[in-house]
């Protein structure tokens, strides 16, 4: 793409206003007060740490239901969660579920309606894992958990709730990608592959659902302090281990790191992600963007989210998807 058609196109998208579909959230754009989430029902993959613990505690404290998710309960951040919970008195209920596992999803989201007696609210897709190294020492078991994790988990959980929403013709889902799901950074292992297909499903989810009055943010973090290294170390030197050396030779310096990654240099507040998708439901249905960036430092892919939103108004908008994608993008 030229300059020039760069410039062009992110000039349409500012006069038909596709851009309102693509905001940012800066480490000083917060949201002062959490909406009053009271009686709304909402369920999180990946609670055990990270983003998915603190929007636990965040939407509890504002009034939610939560249904706090994770694998491999009985374990003791559950324990904690389901003590804090009665320490405070929030309505925190921690269920059992690995994405990767159908029944775990359909016994969790089910355990979930019934306890509320209709389909949940807010899904917040969130549980994920990283495997560094280069693209050629990833095998097919590292690939396949990334893929099988990143993106059949998210689509597991979506295809899961969507009749309980459908029925009562609302609900918002939030799907976490990344900043590599719109721009890659050279020996991220399949990261970026997998964060790709993240913001290309729920943007078609998003069409797909405006009939249903259901609602899809993909919401893009920059890097921030959580705990999501421990589990990348532990997947990337299992990984090293088991790589045939033909495919490790090409790559040492790169090879030699992996495993390694100590989680320091990053001082953004993780606390940021769970104010964005509260600010996300603070706003009216209808109005609420498709994607949302957020960083404690640059946005590289706003840019790009901003092209993209163009290209599809541009592209679909007068035809006979036309609605959606003009609902979509709030033209």
């Amino acid at each position: 793409m030229t300059d020039l058609t760069r410039r062009t196109l992110l000039a349409g998208a500012a006069a038909t206003g596709a851009l309102a579909a693509t905001a940012s959230l800066a480490q000083d754009d917060k949201l002062d007060t959490p909406p009053d989430l009271t009686g709304q029902a909402i369920l999180i993959t990946g609670t055990s740490s990270g983003f998915g613990r603190r929007a636990s505690e965040l939407f509890a404290r504002a009034g939610a239901t939560v249904f706090a998710t994770m694998r491999n309960t009985p374990r003791p951040e559950a324990d904690e969660l389901q003590q804090l919970a009665r320490d405070e008195g929030l309505d925190i209920r921690v269920l059992r579920l690995d994405v990767l596992l159908d029944d775990e999803v359909a016994e969790a989201i089910a355990t979930a309606e019934r306890e509320i007696g209709r389909g949940i609210d807010v899904l917040v897709n969130n549980a994920g894992v990283g495997i560094t190294g280069p693209v050629e020492v990833q095998d097919m078991e590292a690939t396949k958990l990334a893929f099988d994790t990143n993106v059949l988990g998210y689509h597991r959980l979506v295809r899961a709730v969507l009749p309980g929403m459908r029925a009562r013709k609302q609900g918002h889902i939030f799907a976490v990608s990344s900043q590599l799901g719109r721009v890659m950074v050279p020996y991220s292992g399949h990261y970026s592959a997998t964060k790709f297909a993240v913001e290309a499903m729920f943007e078609q989810l998003a069409y797909e659902l405006v009939p249903h009055n259901i609602g899809v943010t993909i919401i893009e973090p920059g890097g921030y302090p959580t705990k999501v290294w421990v589990n990348r170390n532990r997947y990337s030197q299992d990984l090293k281990n088991r790589a045939s050396q033909i495919h490790l030779d090409g790559y040492p310096q790169i090879v030699a790191t992996m495993g390694t990654e100590d989680g320091s240099g990053r001082q953004a507040d993780p606390m940021d992600v769970p104010r964005a998708m509260a600010r996300v439901l603070a706003m009216a249905p209808g109005t609420r963007p498709v994607r949302l960036p957020v960083s404690a430092g640059s946005i590289p892919q706003v840019a790009i989210n901003e092209v993209c939103a163009e290209t599809q108004v541009g592209w679909l908008g007068e035809s006979g998807y036309g609605s959606l994608i003009k609902t979509v993008h709030n033209v």
